[in-house]
């Protein structure tokens, strides 16, 4: 039926101006019937070449010639922005999460960020952001393409089952199409779990990488060069194993669906053949088929992608979704600046299961220098942790100024707080940068100020390119010493009414620590300062010492007073001085 109508079918749509019908109709009749390139042509543009039809005017040749390169073009940029504005989308989707990601991680506790691995953080930041870029940009360009040309296709085979006397030949035909869904849908929970799998193995192997260059002084001090090299090998085999699984049941798919569709087309050549079906029926059925086929391939590599990035929506959705147990209170109290007196009330705390603080009490009147000693693990760092909210309390209250920390806003809370911790993190950056961290808004004056205070501006002239000097990645480029009083001019520039010292005179010689000493005496006037102690000497000055002991405040009192009461604070004491 369809060879019956096709040349007038054709002429008319040439002779009529819809040049772009003809041509399709053409090339998909001709193209199915097996001709060659040039038979092709005649036949796609018969009112050229058929020297029997009425002549064309010339006008409608130049219009037959300038359309060709016309279609072409048109497809050619509207190809070229179609995948233009799908990547340009896709990146930006990609810019979105990750910005997420990142903005969550810096609302997270630090306890969720101490359970985590680093390197898997940054995989899920990274690859797992990347993967679901691919994907979402193949489902942009694929998800609605595919499943309309699979669609399309059926649609013509139903019909066909209308028309013709070939409905048994179709309804077999029909039969195989969702036959064909079943690997797809196998392999995509295989891949699914695969894809898990490798996210996973690849946030190893990050975890590996950055530990080793976090760790590479001492890996080269205790020769640990080719221990690494196999802990990396083995990281990487086990990634590249898992990769290898999923692309395993990704390749097995496009030849399971390709035999799956010769049966069909097998099976429907013996029902067309004993039914008597013309061969216009069959061709056409069989090029519907093949219609159905592509689609339904692609459709299996769209939904083995879909997979993958389910894998990594996963990973990334355990994080966004992580409820912000550190939050600022509904309707917070206002505050300014604090005096900085600080209570704890019967505070427990614990990590897990492991308790660090067990019903603490302890009043910190303002302008105190109080010390924090006991043995490691005794709950010092923790105590002063709770202070400025980087972990919850789990029962019992920290107030400042008679206000629980909970009810204040973290910014306001946290603008009065200085940190300087015993390893100081500086940034990659100049000096000045890093100094300015301590207040947004200090002037040159003031930076310098603070940089003398921590008797620090002294190297800091003295490098070649001044405060104006990169200190590399952690501050690789400067000293300990250098670092540590880098990080207390920070804390001075800051001017908070609450310090915390974590050992902060620890990497300095005895004269630099002697000079900070002396400015911390005076800076410390009216303010409130917590100094976690490792070393006695630094203690001197403490007007309160709280002695901690398996999570406990087991004595507090000045230097004399303990040592002559309290048998573990003269044993930790006379640890030191022997």
């Amino acid at each position: 039926m369809l060879r019956r109508f096709q040349p007038y079918l054709r002429y008319l749509l040439a002779t009529r101006g819809t040049l772009a019908a003809a041509i399709l109709y053409g090339l998909l009749y001709g193209v199915t019937s097996g001709m060659g390139l040039p038979s092709l042509v005649k036949y796609v543009f018969p009112p050229i070449f058929d020297r029997e039809a009425p002549p064309l005017p010339s006008a409608t040749i130049w219009l037959v010639a300038g359309c060709v390169p016309l279609l072409f073009l048109l497809r050619a940029v509207a190809g070229y922005l179609s995948s233009y504005y799908v990547q340009l989308t896709g990146v930006r989707v990609l810019e979105s999460v990750r910005l997420d990601f990142f903005s969550r991680l810096q609302l997270l506790p630090l306890s969720y960020l101490q359970r985590r691995a680093s390197g898997d953080l940054v995989s899920r930041g990274l690859a797992d952001t990347a993967q679901l870029q691919f994907t979402l940009s193949l489902l942009a360009s694929d998800g609605v393409k595919q499943p309309m040309q699979l669609l399309g296709a059926v649609a013509f085979l139903v019909y066909q089952a209308f028309v013709t006397d070939g409905t048994l030949l179709v309804l077999v035909c029909l039969a195989v199409v969702p036959l064909t869904v079943l690997p797809v849908h196998y392999v995509g929970k295989k891949i699914l779990r695969r894809a898990q799998q490798v996210q996973q193995q690849l946030g190893d192997v990050s975890s590996h990488f950055i530990e080793n260059l976090s760790a590479a002084r001492e890996v080269r001090a205790f020769g640990l060069e080719r221990r690494e090299i196999e802990r990396f090998g083995r990281s990487t085999r086990l990634l590249i194993t898992a990769q290898m699984k999923v692309v395993k049941y990704a390749q097995a798919l496009t030849p399971t669906i390709e035999f799956l569709s010769a049966l069909g087309i097998a099976a429907t050549l013996v029902v067309a053949y004993r039914g008597g079906v013309s061969w216009d029926t069959f061709l056409a059925v069989i090029t519907a088929l093949y219609l159905c086929y592509e689609p339904i391939k692609k459709v299996g590599y769209l939904n083995s992608e879909l997979h993958r990035g389910l894998a990594s929506l996963e990973r990334l959705e355990a994080v966004l979704h992580e409820p912000v147990a550190i939050a600022d209170p509904a309707t917070p109290v206002p505050v300014d600046r604090l005096r900085g007196q600080i209570v704890f009330h019967d505070v427990t705390f614990a990590y897990g299961d492991t308790p660090a603080l067990r019903q603490v009490s302890a009043t910190i009147r303002a302008g105190t220098v109080c010390a924090l000693v006991g043995p490691s693990g005794a709950g010092k760092s923790t105590f002063a942790n709770l202070v400025p909210r980087f972990f919850e309390v789990g029962q019992g209250a920290v107030t400042i100024d008679g206000t629980d920390v909970r009810a204040m806003r973290l910014a306001d809370l946290r603008r009065n707080i200085a940190l300087v911790s015993q390893e100081p993190v500086l940034f990659n950056d100049t000096i000045y940068q890093n100094l300015a961290l301590g207040k947004g808004a200090a002037s040159r004056e003031e930076i310098l100020a603070a940089a003398r205070s921590a008797h620090a501006h002294e190297f800091i002239a003295a490098l070649p390119q001044g405060y104006d000097t990169v200190v590399g990645e952690r501050g690789v480029l400067l000293s300990g010493g250098q670092k540590q009083r880098l990080a207390i001019a920070r804390a001075f520039l800051r001017h908070a009414p609450i310090l915390i010292l974590d050992e902060a005179t620890s990497a300095l010689d005895s004269d630099s620590e002697a000079a900070v000493q002396d400015a911390l005496r005076r800076l410390v006037v009216g303010k409130t300062v917590l100094i976690i102690a490792h070393r006695f000497s630094t203690i001197r000055d403490a007007t309160q010492i709280l002695v901690f002991d398996r999570g406990e405040i087991v004595a507090q009192g000045d230097h004399d007073t303990l040592y002559a009461g309290n048998a573990l604070y003269k044993s930790l004491y006379d640890r030191q001085s022997a």
